[in-house]
């Protein structure tokens, strides 16, 4: 149990299951976010209330270009919310001790 609780304590293994489950709440906001907010402000301008059922249908295809677009703003956000929270944190400018 030593060697495990020793484990743990140098490879910041609470450290990353903390960041694990903050991770999971800051996607569940962001999705919330680009699925509540910024679609359906998208979707009126664009003429519909839901962005995600824009699609494109050739024969019996079916290119849900819509969905695709939510998912790919809903990156974006994530992407800049990291950025954001990396630099505003500094966390870049950390160094590693040996």
């Amino acid at each position: 149990m030593k060697g495990f609780i020793k484990f743990v304590r140098e490879q910041g293994v609470v450290g990353l299951a903390v960041g694990f489950i903050l991770g999971g709440a800051v996607s569940q906001l962001v999705n919330s976010l680009v699925t509540d907010i910024i679609n359906p402000l998208l979707g009126l301008l664009l003429g519909k209330l839901n962005l995600a059922s824009y699609a494109l249908e050739i024969q019996s295809a079916r290119i849900t270009w819509g969905q695709f677009l939510t998912v790919f703003i809903n990156f974006i956000v994530v992407a800049l919310v990291v950025y954001f929270g990396v630099k505003w944190l500094k966390l870049d400018k950390l160094e590693k001790t040996k």
